[in-house]
C-alpha cells in the first residue's frame, strides 16, 4: 500500500498549475504508448474499454471486464492510473475495492445512469462509500456531473458542494468547453475543475490560462484509432492502396514498447 499511496500522492500533486493533462487509454498497449509519449499519468476511458470488448459504452461493460482491463493497464505502466468506473457498476464500494486491488489510484464516478441524472444526495452517499472503500489509500475521486450533458447545467454547483462534502477531490463537467462557463464554474465550485476536450475545444494553453486543473480527452484517442482502422480498411478494399497507414505506429517501435 505504501508504494500505491506514493502513486496516489503523485496523482494528487499533479492537480495544480500547469494542469494535469490526461490522455485516455483503453488497453495495455495504448497505455504503454501514452506513457512513452511522456504522460505523467493515465486515465482509462470506459467507452474505449467497452468498444475494445465489443460492447457499447454506458451500460455494456460489466465490473469484471472493466477491472480486467484496468489491471492490464496498471500492469503495463509505471505512472499513476485513474479508472473510469462509469456510475460504479451497481455496488460502488465493491467496485472501488477492486479498483484499489488492481493498483489504480483514482476514479471517475459519474452521477447519471441510463441517460438520467442521479439524485444529488444519493450520489453524494455513493462518493462517501467510494471514499470509505478506498481504506488507507489516498484515492483521488474525480466526481463527474452530467448536468450539461443531460440538461442546461442547472444544479451543477449545488452538486459540487455536496460531492466535496462527501469526499470528492475534483469536479468533472463534460460538455463544457466555452471560456465563460468555465470561468463561472471555477468561481463558484468548491472543487478544482476537470474538462474534457477534443477538436474545436480550447487548447491546453488556453485552458491553463483559465485556471483549469485537469484536462482529459475521454474516448477521443480511441475514436481516432478506430477511425484509422476504418479508413485504412476502406482504402485497401477500394483502391488497393495503403496511404492512410503512413500515420500508423512503426511495428518495431510499438513492439518494443511491450517488451
Amino acid at each position: 500500500m505504501s508504494a500505491q499511496n506514493e502513486l496516489a500522492r503523485r496523482l494528487r500533486a499533479l492537480h495544480a498549475q500547469p494542469p494535469l493533462v490526461l490522455p485516455n487509454a483503453w488497453d495495455a498497449g495504448s497505455a504503454r504508448a501514452i506513457e512513452a509519449a511522456g504522460a505523467a499519468a493515465i486515465a482509462t476511458t470506459s467507452a474505449g474499454v467497452s468498444w475494445a470488448a465489443g460492447v457499447t459504452d454506458a451500460g455494456g461493460l460489466d465490473r469484471t471486464a472493466a477491472i480486467a482491463a484496468l489491471r492490464a493497464v496498471v500492469g503495463a505502466v509505471s505512472i499513476p492510473v485513474t479508472a473510469d468506473v462509469e456510475s460504479g457498476y451497481g455496488d460502488v464500494a465493491a467496485t472501488v475495492a477492486e479498483v484499489v486491488e488492481a493498483g489504480a489510484v483514482g476514479i471517475n464516478l459519474e452521477d447519471s445512469s441510463g441517460g438520467s441524472l442521479v439524485d444529488p444526495t444519493l450520489q453524494a452517499s455513493r462518493i462517501a462509500a467510494a471514499r470509505a472503500a478506498a481504506g488507507d489509500l489516498e484515492l483521488v475521486i474525480n466526481a463527474r456531473t452530467d448536468t450539461y450533458l443531460f440538461g442546461d447545467g442547472t444544479g451543477t454547483i449545488e452538486r459540487a458542494k455536496l460531492y466535496a462534502e462527501a469526499g470528492a477531490d475534483v469536479l468533472f463537467v463534460p460538455g463544457v468547453v466555452d471560456a465563460d462557463t468555465i470561468r463561472e464554474l471555477m468561481a463558484a465550485s468548491p472543487l478544482p475543475l476537470n474538462v474534457m476536450v477534443g477538436p474545436g475545444a480550447p487548447t491546453v494553453a488556453e485552458l491553463t490560462a483559465l485556471g483549469v486543473t485537469r484536462i482529459s480527452v475521454g474516448p477521443a484517442i480511441t475514436s481516432g484509432a478506430y477511425g484509422l482502422a476504418t479508413a485504412a480498411a476502406k482504402e485497401l478494399l477500394s483502391t488497393g492502396t495503403y496511404e492512410v497507414l503512413a500515420t500508423a505506429a512503426e511495428f518495431g517501435k510499438l513492439n518494443d514498447l511491450l517488451r
